[in-house]
């Protein structure tokens, strides 16, 4: 493991940045020197051994499960659009509490059959933040830049304060809070131990004109913190975050094709370049000394 995991050990690496199998990726993960890792349901259903076999290889991988994702298109909908959603979301609680996780990411719907009620979505996540609180698993509510009624921060949050659940708090996600300009001073608003999840990514052209060219950015051309044009709102954003009291964890969300084009350790050796970035220098933890321990400063 690389001298300075420790000045990284709040940031993890998302699976959807590697390409090969889950023993591979968690492997080149644990060798960049993370100690964290953020899993998606297709890295267990995808396995070639099975489920079951996927659980014991992310437990004896000696990687903590940041998270789980992703429950899509849940909130909002009503018959038997809601009952099969339910199913759905019952299958991946299982999932998680298997692994060990403890949040579960659900993004804002994008179906055009569910309504914009804030107190009907409310009801909803209510619903699935009781499924999930048997098996001790937060949902972290986060808002896509192109969901159909909550596409901001901002209004995630009204609908977490709506719903009103001790497990269910926001998830936040760099890229669609710059994609949808969403002012970083809105982040004041909220409580930080509501915050159960912060999910980092860059990119490298400064406007998204359209939905289908923001859409199309966020899964195949991201980039990881500080390699694309918008490291100086990436830096203030995590400075803020600090600042506002969050002490939870970062992981990187990078969906890139290239990503997917090369060898697992140059990836994560990027991905950990950028954790030190944001650990040092911005974060200003203690700079990596022989033989010394290091402390995040106060």
């Amino acid at each position: 493991m690389n001298d300075d995991h420790v000045n990284i050990a709040d940031f993890g690496m998302d699976t959807i940045s590697l390409a090969g199998t889950l023993p591979a990726k968690l492997a080149a993960v644990r060798g960049a020197g993370f100690s964290q890792i953020m899993l998606m349901a297709r890295d267990l259903v995808g396995h070639a051994e099975g489920v079951e076999d996927a659980v014991r290889v992310v437990k004896s991988s000696g990687l903590r499960v940041t998270g789980f994702q992703v429950l899509r298109d849940f909130e909002g909908l009503s018959g038997h659009l809601h009952e099969y959603k339910v199913d759905v979301a019952k299958a991946m609680l299982e999932m998680c509490h298997a692994v060990g996780a403890t949040v579960l990411l659900v993004c804002s719907s994008t179906s055009t059959h569910a309504t914009g009620e804030p107190d009907l979505l409310a009801r909803d996540l209510r619903k699935l933040a009781m499924l999930a609180l048997p098996l001790g698993i937060r949902i972290a509510y986060e808002g896509l830049s192109w969901g159909r009624h909550v596409n901001e921060f901002p209004t995630a949050w009204d609908i977490v304060c709506r719903a009103d659940m001790p497990n269910l708090g926001l998830g936040i996600d760099s890229f669609h809070a710059f994609a949808t300009k969403t002012s970083l001073e809105d982040l004041a608003l909220l409580d930080p131990a509501k915050i159960f999840l912060v999910q980092l990514a860059d990119f490298m052209w400064n406007e998204i004109p359209s939905v289908e060219e923001r859409i199309n950015t966020a899964r195949h051309f991201r980039v990881f913190p500080g390699e694309g044009v918008h490291s100086g709102q990436l830096a203030e954003l995590v400075m803020r975050l600090d600042r506002l009291g969050y002490r939870g964890d970062y992981s990187f969300e990078v969906f890139n094709d290239d990503y997917q084009q090369m060898p697992l350790p140059v990836v994560a050796e990027r991905a950990r370049r950028c954790a030190v970035w944001l650990g040092e220098d911005v974060l200003h933890r203690s700079v990596p000394l022989p033989g010394r321990m290091r402390l995040r400063s106060v």
